[in-house]
């Protein structure tokens, strides 16, 4: 399996991952507390800080895959995954690390790390972007 399919089967786990997370974290509480698991709030805001934080990085996964998925799929599906090789585990890395710091920490300094992996993750998809519609458009 060539980088580009590996970066999305990744990036999907990774949105697995976090929504495993969210599951198992409402499970504990219901089944701890007595609480009917259908009372969750669905930003996590009435678990724990953690919770919100989990709901919140779960949240930014699915917001950014039509995007950043979309341009993976793009490439398998049109056989240019040589615009996407080289920098597919980048992207992946670039996701779980923002994802990772989200969950330890929302403070300035996070905040501030979390952006930067963000803003990576932006530029390879214009990067992308723009290779795709070079190649679509000779």
């Amino acid at each position: 399996m060539n980088a580009t399919a590996m970066a999305l089967v990744g990036y999907i786990g990774w949105g697995i991952a976090l929504v495993l997370g969210i599951a198992v974290q409402r499970t504990v509480v219901s089944l701890s507390r007595h609480r009917p698991i259908n009372t969750f709030r669905v930003d996590g805001t009435d678990i724990s800080p953690f919770g919100e934080r989990l709901c919140r990085a779960h949240a930014n996964w699915y917001e950014s895959f039509p995007a950043l998925g979309g341009l993976l799929l793009l490439a398998l599906a049109t056989g240019n995954t040589a615009i996407t090789e080289t920098l597919a585990y980048v992207l992946l890395l670039s996701r779980i690390v923002q994802s990772s710091i989200h969950l330890y920490s929302t403070s300035l300094l996070a905040g501030l790390f979390r952006f930067s992996f963000f803003f990576v993750q932006i530029v390879i998809a214009v990067y992308w972007a723009l290779q795709f519609v070079a190649r679509f458009t000779d």
